[in-house]
């Protein structure tokens, strides 16, 4: 009996060793890199925070440059550790100045003059917004213990959004493979400084075009790409040129640092986005934010249930904006006050005194549950890059109220493929905003065509978010990801083109021909000599 309990004693430990030798083998070891982040603030943080959250989850360690005044940056987290640079100057007051002034002229109407003064305003803005990162860019190079500190860290590579060039010119100075979390660059699309970017048929940021474009309107792409080429030249790359003449040996500029970057992580996709020529080290991670919608919150789901067969619609214009001028609040109010639907509307705003008894007001919602709620009807939206691929994933058609930057862009591409409307802020009232509204929510062909963008976005062999951290991965992998990078940024313009090979060409035939030319002019002038002596 003794013998028997012993053996299956023994028998017991040694299965225990052999599962765990097994599961021991089984899972994968975990290689934990060390990453040095950088993002922009704001939705653009909303969006790196996501893709550290996965990294954390992975075993990696990670480290965050924030300004003292970051808006959405948290200080203190589990996910990461902060290294805090005094900032100047806090820049969203900035942005919401500006964008004040930028309804008020759409609004009014405005002569040539005050538009140009506008656009004036705009590029001043960016410029000083870059300004003061590179102030911050300043305070680490002259801070021996900080530069130390981030030298003997030995970071695996620096994840950065280049929309601010910092991080590109620290990852130079470090000498660190880069990856990038893109949408935009310093200046304009991302794509433009890496691959092929004809104008007759890649509508450039803020030109409001198509792929698809008329004479006139490649005129115009043409005058936006000579604004977004001013902007670089004079009024953003000048800050980062300085910065890297005084700290960087041999000097750079922000194009050569941008095409030297390892991976583009591109927030879009060709679902959402027009055709174009692409490069072998951009990876298309559009909607990689997107998942499935978690449960609401009890009150919310009872007021979401409680609209019945009309279901829910639901707005939010961003976060830059405190909210619209109070007659147009007023009109969107008694629009809503009208429709048999419920709604949500996040508004910081005053109150407005329209307001209906089916519309609930929110200083924050849960804009991803609620785009997935079979309720929501119809989103409306202000047409940022997150609010506009999140509607995609969820299948649920946009009226569009773009407001500035990229956001007509973005609206303009729903409205070609038939599955968003856009109302301009200088043609919102009661009239326009009603019409608007019940056409996307009772023309069934915005919510065909969502749905469709929907099934076509979601039909991947890999998961967005999985694919980028894989390359994130990658470039730890192999130090790099050069072999992806072309040759073609370090050729001269006349090389690129092979204006040198024309002119070469050119002159051989002409030299041809010439001699050609010369030898019968040669054997002629002898023929007519020779007819002449024997005479």
């Amino acid at each position: 009996m003794m013998g028997t309990m012993e053996s299956n004693s023994a028998r017991g430990i040694s299965m225990f060793f052999s599962v765990f030798l097994m599961a021991f083998l089984i899972t994968p070891p975990c290689n934990g890199g060390k990453i040095l982040v950088f993002s922009l603030d704001g939705s653009h943080w909303i969006n790196m925070k996501l893709m550290i959250e996965e990294l954390h989850a992975r075993g990696h360690s990670i480290s965050v440059i924030r300004p003292s005044k970051s808006w959405y940056i948290e200080e203190v987290s589990p996910l990461y550790d902060s290294i805090n640079i005094p900032q100047s100057k806090q820049f969203e007051g900035l942005i919401q100045g500006f964008l004040e002034r930028y309804i008020k002229v759409q609004r009014e109407g405005s002569s040539s003059l005050t538009l140009l003064k506008l656009i004036v305003q705009f590029l001043s803005m960016i410029s000083e917004v870059h300004s003061i990162y590179c102030d911050m860019l300043a305070q680490i190079f002259d801070d021996p213990r900080l530069l130390q500190s981030l030298s003997e860290a030995q970071y695996d590579l620096v994840l950065t959004d280049p929309s601010i060039a910092f991080g590109v010119v620290l990852a130079k100075y470090l000498k660190l493979p880069t990856v990038l979390n893109v949408r935009w660059i310093t200046s304009g699309d991302g794509h433009s400084i890496i691959a092929p970017s004809p104008l007759s048929y890649i509508p450039v940021l803020g030109s409001g075009l198509t792929d698809n474009m008329s004479f006139t309107e490649r005129i115009k792409n043409l005058f936006f790409h000579g604004l977004i080429v001013f902007q670089e030249v004079f009024m953003i790359g000048p800050h980062y040129e300085a910065i890297c003449d005084k700290y960087i040996e041999g000097g750079c500029d922000t194009s050569s640092l941008l095409q030297e970057a390892d991976i583009w992580l591109f927030r879009s996709d060709f679902v959402f986005d027009f055709p174009r020529p692409t490069m072998p080290n951009v990876v298309y991670i559009g909607g990689f934010q997107c998942k499935p919608a978690q449960p609401l919150q009890a009150d919310l789901e009872a007021f979401v249930e409680s609209a019945g067969e009309h279901g829910v619609i639901i707005m939010t214009l961003g976060t830059f904006l405190s909210g619209l001028p109070d007659d147009i609040t007023e009109d969107i109010a008694r629009v809503f006050a009208k429709m048999p639907q419920k709604v949500i509307w996040r508004h910081t705003g005053k109150i407005p005194s329209s307001l209906g008894n089916n519309t609930q007001i929110v200083d924050w919602m849960p804009q991803k549950d609620l785009l997935g709620h079979p309720q929501t009807k119809v989103f409306v939206a202000h047409g940022g890059t997150n609010g506009v691929q999140e509607a995609i994933y969820h299948g649920v058609p946009v009226l569009g109220i773009p407001l500035f930057y990229d956001q007509f862009d973005n609206l303009l591409r729903l409205q070609e493929r038939g599955a968003g409307k856009i109302i301009r802020l200088a043609d919102v009232n009661f009239h326009s905003f009603e019409q608007g509204l019940k056409e996307v929510l009772h023309q069934d062909s915005y919510s065909h065509n969502m749905q469709r963008l929907s099934v076509l976005h979601r039909d991947q062999p890999i998961p967005p978010m999985d694919h980028a951290i894989f390359w994130v991965e990658y470039v730890m992998r192999h130090k790099g990801a050069a072999h992806l990078r072309t040759q073609a940024y370090k050729m001269p313009w006349y090389s690129y083109y092979s204006i040198d090979v024309l002119v070469a060409l050119s002159a051989a035939g002409s030299f041809f021909l010439l001699a050609t030319f010369i030898v019968f002019r040669l054997l002629c002038c002898r023929g007519r000599t020779s007819k002449v002596k024997k005479h």
